[in-house]
């Protein structure tokens, strides 16, 4: 049975350099180090809407599709796929369309239908909240274990 020690942290979970990672996570990190950047692996880990960064521009990461979902909402995004790039029954590459002008080149889709590669492919969606400088930032990665274009 694994045990906490003061931080939280079970005695089964690798070290990682990653902040606010559950043992899951860690283990996933661990396990996917070669693929993984060095962001992701570094990242403070984000579970729900409520959690914060711990500074202005920090990089965050997070699998939850509750806070990739608002925090693209929150920046009027939708999300979206490059056309040409789907594997078998799913959309290839990722991204998501902001305001009108964004999204020329990129097909939109439904939530269920993003997730479902997400998912399948195990990413890691990486970003920033803020800038450095307090501003809103839309900057977005997805990183994967796997290593193909996220």
């Amino acid at each position: 049975m694994a045990t906490k020690d003061t931080q939280g942290k079970t005695d089964d979970a690798p070290e990682v350099k990653a902040k606010n990672v559950t043992p899951e996570e860690a283990r996933f990190i661990d396990d996917h180090s070669d693929a993984l950047s060095d962001s992701t692996q570094r990242a403070k880990w984000i579970h729900s809407p409520d959690e914060q960064p711990d500074r202005l521009g920090q990089t965050l990461a997070t699998q939850s599709r509750q806070v990739i979902q608002e925090w693209a909402e929150e920046r009027g995004g939708r999300p979206a796929t490059v056309p040409g790039t789907e594997h078998d029954d799913h959309a290839g590459v990722l991204r998501f369309v902001f305001g009108e002008l964004g999204g020329k080149n990129l097909v939109e889709m439904s939530w269920d239908e993003w997730f479902k590669p997400f998912d399948k492919r195990q990413l890691v969606f990486l970003y920033q909240d803020r800038k450095s400088d307090g501003s809103q930032s839309n900057f977005f990665r997805l990183d994967s274990p796997e290593r193909e274009d996220a």
